[in-house]
């Protein structure tokens, strides 16, 4: 299975035209070096000037991410949802995304999908709601870039034609670069 997944996965970058990404979201190993990300979490602490955003919204119907500051829409993303994107999450593994009213609550540093927003879920009604069920809520819902097959942006056009996470809201790894220095912890995120 995994030779297969291998297989399939070089034949994508042939068809997209991927090569090697580039190095400079310095990829080793199919994963994202950690150095230069941790000195930019450093730098998005202390940043304080330019453009700040203020609360984010995801439009799943759309497959938009709209971004607010003072009330107003200050830029608007493409986005990828999870594989199942209709409906909210309600259980671990359900590939769907949560919908509610969330908050960024870290920043992550990612070896796998470049920059990631933590958002809030599950909250404890969403426990309340699996316990209930019998079921795991699942976790570790974030906003995060592309996997380092598409480092170098070329695959861009074809992630962001598709719903293929496992929940999580997928953006290009430069609208996350944005986003990094943009968002700040605990910046309200409604997903409907």
């Amino acid at each position: 299975m995994r030779y297969m997944y291998g297989f399939l996965m070089a034949v994508l970058l042939f068809l997209s035209g991927c090569g090697s990404p580039e190095p400079k979201n310095e990829v080793i190993g199919n994963q994202y070096t950690l150095e230069e990300c941790k000195e930019e979490l450093l730098e998005a602490e202390d940043f304080s000037q330019g453009e700040s955003i203020d609360l984010i919204v995801v439009v799943k119907k759309e497959r938009k991410m709209y971004l607010y500051k003072d009330n107003k829409v200050q830029n608007t993303l493409p986005i990828s949802l999870g594989k199942n994107p209709v409906g909210a999450k309600q259980q671990q593994g359900d590939n769907r995304t949560p919908e509610g009213e969330f908050w960024i609550s870290r920043k992550l540093c990612s070896p796998k999908y470049y920059r990631s927003l933590c958002i809030s879920y599950p909250r404890p009604e969403d426990k309340a709601i699996a316990a209930k069920k019998g079921v795991n809520p699942g976790g570790a819902v974030t906003i995060h870039a592309q996997p380092a097959w598409n480092a170098d942006g070329k695959g861009d056009q074809y992630t962001l034609s598709q719903n293929w996470t496992q929940g999580c809201v997928a953006v290009t790894n430069s609208a996350m670069k944005d986003l990094w220095y943009a968002v700040r912890e605990g910046v309200p995120i409604v997903i409907r």
